[in-house]
């Protein structure tokens, strides 16, 4: 991408202006640290003061953050992003569940049509990291490539709104995940890897994909709730 220099009139709106769209761009990841004050404002062609500004009424809306020692890293991608996580941090455990049971039932069944050679590939890629975990029992291994297997599904619908939509919940998603596999003890983590999701999708089976999407989450469901009234 090529950066257009900011015109005197309106510096501070035109910086942060692009500073925001590079984020929603994905030229910055969510957790990556911006380049430095130098750069962006031989970049930007600025005063440090313009650039300050505009990357404090980034800080202010939540899409970046400055800590002390570390500098300024990208704390969302955009504006939705922040709205869903606001959202997400006042739903409890249950409530997670329940989001993940509707969008992993629908993306099952358009995965099972949509997918490709490349999707299972990936799919199955994560499948074995999860089996490898599970037989050296590391759950925070575990849960990470457990999640990579779900998105890899959400992927395989080939809906950017989706796949969107189910990216920016993905941290909430792992706390889900997280809370549901610790507090059931002992955890049988090979009842946990969704071998049999993986199959459905292979075969293109729509109905057989949805069977195992509610299975495995109507039984995580249960076993919370259980939990929850103890």
């Amino acid at each position: 991408m090529s950066i257009q220099k900011a015109s005197r009139s309106t510096l501070v709106g035109q910086v942060t202006a692009q500073l925001e769209h590079m984020i929603e761009s994905g030229q910055w990841q969510i957790g990556e640290k911006i380049p430095a004050e130098p750069e962006l404002m031989d970049r930007f062609d600025v005063s440090r003061n313009t650039l300050r500004e505009g990357i404090q009424a980034l800080v202010h809306v939540g899409l970046l953050e400055t800590r002390q020692g570390i500098g300024t890293t990208v704390k969302a991608n955009s504006n939705f992003a922040l709205a869903l996580a606001k959202k997400v941090q006042k739903s409890n455990l249950y409530e997670t569940l329940e989001v993940r049971l509707g969008l992993e039932r629908e993306a099952a069944q358009l995965a099972a049509g949509k997918r490709t050679a490349e999707d299972l590939k990936h799919m199955e890629a994560c499948l074995e990291l999860c089996k490898e975990a599970a037989q050296s029992h590391e759950v925070g291994r575990f849960i990470e490539a457990d999640i990579a297997f779900h998105k890899s599904v959400v992927k395989a619908t080939h809906n950017t709104m989706f796949i969107e939509i189910y990216e920016h919940i993905t941290d909430a998603l792992q706390r889900s995940v997280d809370g549901v596999l610790r507090i059931r003890k002992p955890v049988n983590y090979e009842n946990e890897i969704h071998t049999s999701l993986f199959q459905a999708i292979q075969a293109g089976d729509s109905q057989l994909a949805l069977d195992s999407v509610n299975h495995y989450l109507e039984n995580a469901k249960k076993s919370l709730s259980h939990l929850l009234n103890e």
